[in-house]
């Protein structure tokens, strides 16, 4: 490809439709929009989702499920990562979040058992597995929940 076979894209110089200009032009008189009927009058919307009194989609289909509005999500950690960090000593939310383990400030933690820890570490979190909780304190560290 060089400067001379670059092409404007299709359509790209086609003059936008102009419409109620005047009968030469082609789109005068009803602008295009027909005669009478609902989508021909001024300030014509239907609600969004309208199918022209059929029955709408959203209505058609069956309701599922249950949404909790008391659920709480935690971020989860496995022990494998924190063994990375175990140099620290002390593992805190704000430590996960710097070394790119939790997303955001106010993420609930939750520390699960999947690896080993070869160092004795505090860790604070919000919420520990049983399994998580048996290894952290065979290594000799301690939990302490947020």
């Amino acid at each position: 490809m060089n400067l001379s076979t670059l092409r404007a894209p299709r359509k790209s110089s086609e003059n936008r439709k102009r419409v109620g200009r005047g009968m030469g032009s082609g789109m005068g008189k009803t602008s295009t929009r027909g005669h009478k009927g609902q989508r021909s009058r001024s300030g014509s919307r239907s609600m969004r989702g309208f199918e022209g009194g059929q029955m709408p989609l959203h209505r058609r289909l069956p309701k599922r499920g249950f949404t909790n509005i008391f659920r709480v999500e935690y971020e989860v950690v496995n022990l494998e990562k924190l063994a990375s960090l175990s140099a620290k000593g002390e593992i805190t939310p704000e430590v996960l979040r710097k070394a790119g383990m939790v997303s955001s400030k106010k993420a609930l933690v939750k520390v699960l058992g999947q690896g080993e820890l070869s160092k004795a570490v505090t860790v604070h979190a919000h919420k520990f597995s049983k399994s998580a909780q048996e290894k952290i304190e065979k290594a000799g560290g301690k939990i302490q929940v947020l």
